[in-house]
């Protein structure tokens, strides 16, 4: 850690050892699915009304860049409701649209403005601003509109054109966001845009667009296509619990409910739950139970009772279904049994921050014997110990060093702590009702 990262007083979490987690948790609506909902439900022609619409920064900067396009945005109480003015419905926006730090907010919206017959830009805070933009940039212009970057990275400014040209492209990674991105784009191209994939990614986007009335092809080899439909049609939707906010109870109940912890509507979406697979496969004691459709989506409850974990090689071809639950997933493997091996997770070096770099750091701070490669970790599980180390303001480090606390032997300090609420802004309050002894300060560089 640098000595100038502890200098200013800075939110922190302090987490305290407990014997038991317990009871039930509701987690937040699901941070992808409402990006995705609220900007197809702008494209629509109509009124909208979702359910349980996630109150994070993330999708309320969603929220926020749409209403200066010029399209109805109300959110009250985790109710969203959308006037959807359709597909060549938007306005100029009178300056930069600034999505905080939202990547997905910003690389789907790319795709939403590269048809639309104005110029636009997108910008976010310091860590947004310094995260990989030319993916999506580069067949971006493929498909005719004209997209600059600085220097491959945010501000994105864009000059739309109208009809944009369909391509067959194949994307360097499995990533949803990209994925999606095209596919919005290709809602006003003139042909059948084409998307191939090297492996799956969620699916979210396709759901809704077939929800709305696209016809959305896809294929068992992962390719996806789209056609520009007429219109899209609005809709009236609930939005299942996060499986990424889940995954943090989840872990905390294997490695600290005895008597179980029952997490409510959770979506367990295949292209999303690869957790599942893999802490089952580290002897997780897990139930599904009471499956359903919800919004268009599979969900279920899930109970999880304390497990003897131990160290597996996790299978590169899980490693994008799972690619934000592995911070807390590193945590479960420091505590396993065993050796935990993650390779090909080199997409974590580029979220909103170096996941494999930072983590790497927290456990050694905490006492875990870690072995960092440029594409994952290997971990060697054990007793975790109590320590001060730096989230980097990332909030999936965040909130998973606060599970680590249920199974450290002294309090562990989490400083950088600020972005929580762009994912989770209830996470204290739910983490506290099942038990976990989590505070929120603010501390200077001296301690």
């Amino acid at each position: 850690m640098q000595a100038d990262s502890l200098s200013a007083a800075r939110q922190a979490f302090v987490v305290h050892p407990v014997r038991e987690v317990s009871g039930e948790v509701r987690v937040p609506g699901d941070k992808s699915i409402s990006h995705r909902t609220a900007l197809l439900s702008a494209l629509a022609e109509g009124s909208s009304t979702v359910k349980g619409f996630l109150l994070g920064d993330d999708c309320l900067a969603t929220a926020s860049a749409l209403r200066s396009l010029g399209v109805g945005v109300d959110v009250e109480g985790g109710d969203l409701r959308v006037q959807g003015v359709g597909l060549d419905g938007l306005r100029p926006p009178d300056g930069p649209l600034d999505l905080g730090n939202s990547g997905t907010g910003m690389r789907l919206l790319a795709g939403v403005l590269a048809s639309q017959p104005f110029a636009s830009e997108l910008t976010g805070d310091e860590s947004l601003r310094s995260r990989p933009m030319e993916r999506v940039a580069n067949p971006l212009r493929a498909m005719g509109a004209d997209v600059e970057t600085r220097s491959g990275t945010a501000p994105i400014r864009i000059s739309g054109r109208y009809p944009l040209k369909a391509l067959d492209y194949t994307l360097p990674v499995a990533s949803a966001q990209l994925k999606s991105a095209l596919l919005l784009a290709g809602l006003r191209a003139r042909g059948r845009t084409i998307i191939r994939s090297p492996g799956r990614s969620r699916d979210h986007t396709e759901r809704l667009l077939r929800s709305m009335g696209v016809a959305v092809e896809s294929r068992l080899d992962e390719v996806v296509s789209v056609r520009a439909p007429g219109r899209l049609k609005p809709i009236d939707t609930e939005i299942p619990g996060d499986f990424s906010s889940a995954a943090f109870f989840l872990v905390a109940g294997l490695l600290a409910a005895p008597r179980g912890l029952l997490i409510r509507n959770v979506g367990v979406n295949p292209t999303r739950s690869g957790l599942l697979s893999i802490v089952e496969a580290m002897g997780g004691r897990i139930e599904t139970r009471a499956r359903r459709i919800l919004g268009g989506e599979p969900v279920a409850d899930i109970f999880v009772s304390r497990s003897e974990l131990r160290g597996i090689e996790v299978p590169p071809d899980w490693v994008p279904l799972a690619i934000d639950e592995f911070p807390v997933l590193f945590v479960a493997a420091a505590c396993a049994r065993g050796t935990t091996v993650i390779r090909g997770a080199e997409e974590l070096r580029y979220k909103e921050s170096d996941r494999i770099g930072v983590m790497a750091a927290g456990l050694r701070a905490l006492g875990a014997d870690v072995v960092e490669n440029a594409d994952g970790l290997v971990i060697e599980g054990g007793k975790l110990q109590g320590g001060r180390l730096d989230a980097q303001g990332d909030h999936r480090i965040a909130m998973a060093f606060a599970i680590a606390g249920t199974a450290a032997r002294e309090p562990i300090e989490i400083l950088g702590t600020e972005q929580v609420s762009t994912s989770f802004p209830d996470f204290g309050r739910i983490a506290a009702g099942c038990g976990l002894g989590i505070e929120t300060t603010t501390v200077g560089g001296d301690g």
